[in-house]
């Protein structure tokens, strides 16, 4: 594992001209990187809820790079909840920042819960995969989540117990999506205490699994 990295504040401007404020972490020579979106705002979800903040704090010590932001109305975030939609631009400007500080390398859009649906709505260029925790596959309308149908791998981390999309359903709404992987966190609810390592594990090896 690298050396603890110190995270550092950044700021973020999306394209509708909201300022959003988030973390990044950088290792020496990171090998991949990793756009962190956290959980439902209505909720009490932020950059500090648990799966976001574990993966944020672990990813560095495997050397991806890793970028976590509060959306818009959030603690010191501008802006109000735009209900799934809006917030695809806080994840596109969290993306812009990501890869200006982490160049060249391959980059993954992660998101828990309402963060990965947000996460599996957006589609561009830049990125190399999608790993999803926990994905509810409601916030939006299934025909939204654009990402289902690119051919770039996406990996769901599905909890056993998950009271909003348990593996069954997530299955059955996935079906039609391109390289897209099903797998299921043995024991776990949709909070996921206690899985966190598991989850990082499997990000690592899906960020080594994606093309340079």
């Amino acid at each position: 594992m690298a050396a603890t990295i110190e995270p550092r504040p950044v700021r973020l401007v999306t394209d509708d001209g909201v300022r959003l404020e988030g973390e990044v972490a950088v290792p020496e020579a990171a090998w991949a990187a990793v756009v962190l979106a956290h959980p439902h705002p209505l909720h009490g979800g932020s950059m500090r809820s648990l799966v976001t903040s574990e993966l944020f704090r672990t990813l560095p010590e495997h050397g991806l790079a890793a970028l976590r932001f509060n959306f818009r109305g959030v603690e010191g975030s501008g802006g109000t909840h735009g209900g799934g939609r809006d917030e695809r631009h806080d994840v596109l400007a969290a993306l812009d920042s990501l890869c200006v500080l982490a160049p060249e390398v391959p980059v993954v859009q992660a998101g828990w819960s309402f963060g990965a649906d947000v996460s599996a709505s957006v589609v561009d260029p830049r990125l190399s995969g999608w790993f999803l925790v926990a994905p509810p596959l409601r916030i939006l309308p299934l025909d939204e989540l654009v990402a289902g149908g690119d051919p770039r791998p996406k990996l769901c981390a599905v909890p056993e117990h998950d009271e909003f999309c348990p593996p069954a359903t997530a299955r059955e709404r996935t079906a039609a999506w391109a390289a897209t992987r099903i797998e299921v966190i043995a024991g776990a609810d949709h909070f996921l205490a206690g899985r966190t390592a598991r989850l990082a594990d499997l990000l690592v090896a899906f960020a080594r699994s994606l093309p340079d």
